[in-house]
């Protein structure tokens, strides 16, 4: 098994097919998002430094998160592989991130763009809703996504909800950031052999049929 890098931009599905991986593979899901907030909870000095910083919005030092990020690879249940998830966000932070994986003995592994059309992110964004009782997610874009009943959770009756941050201009401003920090990690990656594209404008259950087929 081979350690996988998703890298995607915002509203791909790349969390959903994380979760169809881990579920297959049962491999750990590594977020650097979760490290950060298991850390914070800490009383310690580095949890307090953690805890303090996210509190004010701003980001953890680098030096800190490639530590954490060390100490979580380097536990057992990553040897036989793992799912990097919110990190390197950067070219600088994948340089470091292939070190970390180099001192620790382990292999890149696949790195895998999902490659998808802007117009359908933009739909998918401005479609999405959420159940607020149990967080299932349609879109009112998609005929295949929609629930039986307008704003009603088929699944729960909750009322339907969409994030204030699910719109145009919100996605505009993430896309381009995406754009700007992702493009040279993905040439990084396709210099170093290990990076591989799927369609990302397909069905879930295809789009994991042909990452799965990479992984085998």
């Amino acid at each position: 098994m081979k350690n996988i890098m998703f890298i995607a931009p915002p509203a791909a599905g790349k969390g959903t097919q994380a979760e169809l991986v881990v579920e297959k593979y049962h491999i750990p899901h590594i977020s650097t998002g979760d490290i950060l907030r298991e850390i914070s909870k800490e009383d310690s000095e580095i949890g307090e430094y953690v805890r303090e910083t996210m509190a004010s919005g701003k980001l953890v030092k680098d030096e800190i998160t490639y530590q954490l990020i060390e100490e979580r690879l380097n536990k057992d249940d990553c040897k036989n592989g793992f799912i990097i998830d919110g990190f390197p966000r950067n070219l600088d932070q994948a340089i470091e991130y292939d070190k970390i994986l180099e001192k620790l003995g382990y292999e890149i592994g696949n790195v895998i763009l999902i490659d998808i059309d802007k117009n359908t992110l933009e739909k998918r964004i401005t479609g999405r809703r959420l159940c607020e009782n149990c967080n299932a997610i349609y879109n009112i874009n998609d005929k295949n996504n929609t629930p039986k009943v307008e704003s009603v959770c088929d699944i729960c009756g909750g009322k339907l909800y969409q994030r204030s941050d699910d719109n145009l201009e919100a996605f505009a401003t993430r896309y381009t950031t995406y754009l700007e920090k992702t493009e040279p990690i993905i040439e990084h990656y396709k210099e170093k052999g290990v990076l591989k594209t799927v369609d990302g404008n397909d069905t879930v259950e295809n789009i994991f049929n042909k990452i799965d087929e990479i992984i085998k």
